[in-house]
């Protein structure tokens, strides 16, 4: 049975959520509260998406932009979903919806530990930008 893609809506949150902290390479914060995705999703309508396989949630992708480049997170797949294409269909959509909005550039961050991550990354098209550094600073 092959999975079906659906808009993320804030009621996938607990289920979305396990699956992120079950998931080696995501990291999680204060950001995704239930009430912080909730506002992401409103903010970004179109963009993020689910996947589920006979009801049980095995995929998820957030995806924003802030007017001029767009923003990915948590594209995870289960791991016995994996290697079916499932990730790019989900980056496929998201990608179509930024598209859409007029964005013509996504980035997203990914953990030096995280292998499995940077692999599918590159294997996708996406190139590594080795000669920014990120910051964050707390408002």
């Amino acid at each position: 049975m092959a999975a079906v893609i659906a808009p993320f809506l804030p009621s996938d949150h607990a289920a979305a959520f396990a699956l992120w902290q079950r998931t080696p390479g995501v990291g999680l914060s204060d950001a995704d509260s239930p009430e912080a995705i909730a506002a992401f999703l409103a903010r970004n309508p179109g963009l993020s998406f689910v996947a589920r396989e006979q009801g049980a949630l095995v995929g998820t992708i957030l995806c924003g932009h802030d007017g001029r480049r767009g923003l990915i997170y948590h594209l995870v797949v289960t791991p016995a979903q994996r290697r079916r294409g499932l990730g790019r269909t989900l980056l496929g959509r998201a990608l179509a919806g930024l598209r859409a909005a007029g964005i013509g550039k996504c980035h997203l961050m990914v953990f030096r530990t995280n292998a499995e991550g940077a692999a599918f990354w590159r294997r996708v098209g996406a190139t590594e930008r080795i000669e920014l550094a990120l910051f964050s600073r707390a408002t």
